[in-house]
């Protein structure tokens, strides 16, 4: 017998919220460069985005049953997050099963599996961030671990944590780190809307980055 949770503390939805505001990038520059899933993992449609807490479940390759079991128990704005070995042969989640996401009100899935049936997906409108794409079936045998710490993409992933996901990839967010993140994020905002503004009234990007002492230690000279 095996025995899996569906309980763990979820973020405050108000700073899920706020975290939504700023890009996947930002986040992980915020963050000390922390957080990014390998860049293998990308966006069916880049234009939908999604920002949630980890629903976590660990799936036997070519094998989508735990996927549904976790479909079934994750709560709305959840995002599923799935670790299969990064297993590219296997279309373990489509149409049918976005479908059942969308009932439930659940925020998007990530997986290091293959997905299929893309452009009913786009269609849909349900965020997903895949391993690969693929048309091939799957089976509905192995259980596993559900609500639990997973490794995908080269980052852990636990439940409760905050996936940021966008057209440039996806970043995780730990649950405690949350409140700083955003702020660190704002931060970063402001002072590159500040070097934009700079170069707009005309300063160039060595001035603005403070680059020429840097570049003047490492021996560059310029002819004008």
């Amino acid at each position: 017998m095996l025995r899996v949770t569906t309980r763990f503390d979820r973020p405050d939805p108000a700073l899920v919220d706020q975290l939504s505001g700023y890009s996947a990038a930002t986040v992980h520059e915020a963050q000390g460069r922390l957080g990014a899933l390998d860049s293998t993992i990308k966006p069916i449609d880049p234009a939908m985005p999604v920002c949630g807490p980890a629903f976590t479940v660990r799936c036997a390759p070519r094998d989508n049953i735990m996927l549904q079991v976790a479909i079934a128990n994750a709560r709305p704005g959840d995002v599923i997050v799935v670790s299969a070995g990064q297993y590219a042969e296997a279309g373990s989640f489509g149409d049918v099963l976005a479908n059942a996401c969308v009932a439930k009100g659940l925020g998007g899935l990530v997986t290091d599996t293959g997905v299929r049936d893309t452009q009913e997906l786009r269609k849909l409108g349900f965020p997903v961030f895949s391993y690969s794409v693929s048309m091939k079936g799957t089976v509905k045998e192995t259980v596993g671990p559900m609500a639990e710490p997973v490794l995908i993409g080269g980052e852990i992933v636990r439940p409760g944590d905050v996936v940021r996901a966008d057209a440039d990839g996806v970043v995780v967010v730990r649950r405690e780190d949350l409140k700083d993140v955003i702020a660190k994020s704002r931060a970063r905002v402001d002072a590159e809307d500040a070097y934009i503004a700079a170069y707009r009234a005309g300063k160039s990007v060595i001035e603005v980055s403070r680059l020429a002492a840097v570049l003047e230690a490492k021996g560059l000279v310029i002819d004008e």
